[in-house]
Formats: structure tokens, C-alpha cells, sequence
């Protein structure tokens, strides 16, 4: 019990001290603060003909013609099938095709995969990551991303909060009803295993930022487990104090139908099962199954794989090539 409340009054130091709002950064006292530093923007996009072109637009027109924040914005098109890169390219963004990106290598899938090698194109300083599926979007989902780690060195890496509403079939946005992966898995087990994250409002959110040369030394999880490893990886590699978090507003997006929710769960929870086990804290004499049996409306199973690979740190890969 007592190492409980010691979690919780050190979580709540960190949060009194390492969250904000996007407008506590302007966009004036950013670029004072930028300096030489770089920044890439990166959205991973799978058939995001319908969002990803304004996205990119109000990012361009915002934080590259009228201030000049943002150096580059890469949208990386992962396997589209429609005018995602097309669009986005119109939009004024460089795309890149994932599978063209160290093609050298075995190709993988998954949203993971896509960020990776994000990172792998891009060359800026600070790296901000966007989800391409947002409506409604504003230029201060990356400004507000960028103000901790322009204006405090100390700070590796920012997460993105937000209320995120879930509007259903009536058309009516229910306040609060978004999130629900993060509320019944990934939440209970930051708090089981890992209480100092439990202070980062949205932990699966796809909006953070982060330096560069924190993001190669870690390992990229390729599917929706992503977001869940980096935030373990790199609390255990940067500290709590290095991390930040920016509540952004209202976040809208597309809803994934409930057995695409019961998919990422399965991989949030082999992800935080392969962090236990790579900790030391957990000891098991086989690995836990990835296959996930799922039930339709009429009666119909389908066996489904759930199981999530990993990219290695781009620095150990880089150095590899080097030696080479």
C-alpha cells in the first residue's frame, strides 16, 4: 500500500510540473527558441485520401510559409490504396513510400512500421508524429508539441492529451466516449506495472514529439502496440522527468469498429507482456499465444494473428551499416 501512494504523490509532482497547454507555447516565443534546431513532421497514412491533404495544409501554411517552425513534413504512405499520397503530396509534403524506405530490409506491416521509418526518412533535430486520420485538425497539435522540447532541454520527449469524443451511428459526439483501448487495457496496466506513466492522460494517443537521437536508441514496436512500448522504453531510458505532456484540445478522428479494438488490444498486451519479460519481471516457461479467436454477428470465428514484431533501434541499424 505504501509503495502505492509513493507512486501516486510522485506522479502527481510530475504532473503538476511537466504538463501544459498548447497555448502556453506560442508560436513567436517557439521560433525565438529554435535557434538551428530542426524539425520533421511525420504522418503515417494508410487510406487517409479524406483528412490527410488538410493536415498537411494548415501544418505548411502555419508553421512553414507564415512562421518558420517546421523544416519538413514527410507523410509516409503505408500501403495505400486510394489518393492518400497523391493528396498529400498536392498538399505540399514529401511522400515516401514505406516500403521504399531501407529496402534493404524484410518488410513488415503496421502502423509501427510506418513510423520507423518515419524516422529513417526524415533528418530533423526534433521529430513530431501525427496521426493522418485527424478532422478538424490546427497547426497547435505540433506547435504545442514542440514549445517543452524548445524551451527546455532537458525535456526528450512530449505526449499529446486531449479529450477525445466518440461519435456513434446518430451522428451526436459523446464527450469523453473516445479512448477505449487506452481506458480497459492500456491504463490498468501502466498502473499495474508501471505507475509512473499513469500520469499521461492518453498514453496510446498518436501525437508526441521527441529528439532525434532518443528516438534511434529505442525499439520501434510495428503494429498498435507502438505507442505503448516507446512510452516504457523510454521511461526506462530517459527518466520521468525528461517526459512531458500538452493538452491539445479536442481530438477527432476515424473510430475503428470494435473487433479492430479487440486486435490492438492483443498487441498492446503482447507489447507490455515482451516489456516484462525484458525487464526481468516477469519469468514464463513459453510465450503467450498471439492468435486471437473473434466472433461476428452471426456466430461466424475468425482466428485471427495478433502478434507484434519489432524494428531495432535506428542507431544500432545505422552503426551496423557503418561498420560495414
Amino acid at each position: 500500500m505504501k509503495s502505492d501512494l509513493e507512486a501516486l504523490t510522485r506522479v502527481r509532482e510530475w504532473y503538476g510540473l511537466h504538463s501544459s497547454t498548447a497555448a502556453e507555447w506560442p508560436v513567436d516565443s517557439l521560433l525565438l527558441a529554435k535557434g538551428a534546431t530542426t524539425v520533421s513532421v511525420v504522418l503515417p497514412a494508410h487510406n487517409e485520401e479524406s483528412t490527410v491533404g488538410d493536415i498537411v495544409t494548415a501544418i505548411r501554411r502555419d508553421l512553414v510559409e507564415r512562421a518558420p517552425l517546421v523544416d519538413e513534413i514527410v507523410v509516409v504512405d503505408s500501403l495505400s490504396t486510394d489518393a492518400t499520397a497523391s493528396r498529400a503530396a498536392a498538399a505540399g509534403a514529401r511522400v515516401v513510400a514505406q516500403e521504399a524506405v531501407l529496402s534493404h530490409l524484410p518488410p513488415l506491416t503496421g502502423k509501427g512500421e510506418a513510423l520507423w521509418k518515419g524516422l529513417a526518412a526524415t533528418t530533423g533535430d526534433i521529430v513530431v508524429f501525427v496521426d493522418a486520420d485527424l478532422r478538424d485538425f490546427g497547426s497547435h497539435f505540433v506547435s504545442g508539441l514542440l514549445g517543452p522540447l524548445l524551451l527546455d532541454r532537458d525535456i526528450q520527449f512530449v505526449k499529446g492529451s486531449y479529450e477525445r469524443p466518440y461519435t456513434g451511428a446518430d451522428g451526436v459526439a459523446h464527450r469523453g466516449g473516445g479512448g477505449r483501448v487506452t481506458e480497459l487495457v492500456a491504463r490498468p496496466l501502466l498502473n499495474m506495472f508501471w505507475p509512473e506513466l499513469s500520469g499521461f492522460a492518453q498514453p496510446l494517443g498518436g501525437e508526441y514529439a521527441a529528439r532525434r537521437e532518443v528516438l534511434e536508441q529505442v525499439p520501434f514496436v510495428t503494429e498498435y502496440g507502438v505507442e505503448f512500448g516507446l512510452l516504457v522504453d523510454l521511461l526506462q531510458l530517459v527518466g520521468l522527468d525528461a517526459m512531458a505532456q500538452v493538452d491539445l484540445g479536442v481530438r477527432v478522428h476515424t473510430h475503428q469498429s470494435v473487433a479492430a479494438l479487440g486486435r490492438m488490444a492483443g498487441q498492446i498486451m503482447l507489447t507490455a507482456w515482451s516489456r516484462l519479460e525484458r525487464q526481468g519481471r516477469l519469468v514464463s516457461p513459453e510465450s503467450p499465444a498471439h492468435t486471437l479467436l473473434q466472433f461476428g454477428l452471426d456466430g461466424q470465428a475468425d482466428l485471427v494473428d495478433v502478434g507484434v514484431a519489432e524494428r531495432p533501434p535506428l542507431a544500432t541499424l545505422v552503426l551496423e551499416e557503418d561498420v560495414a
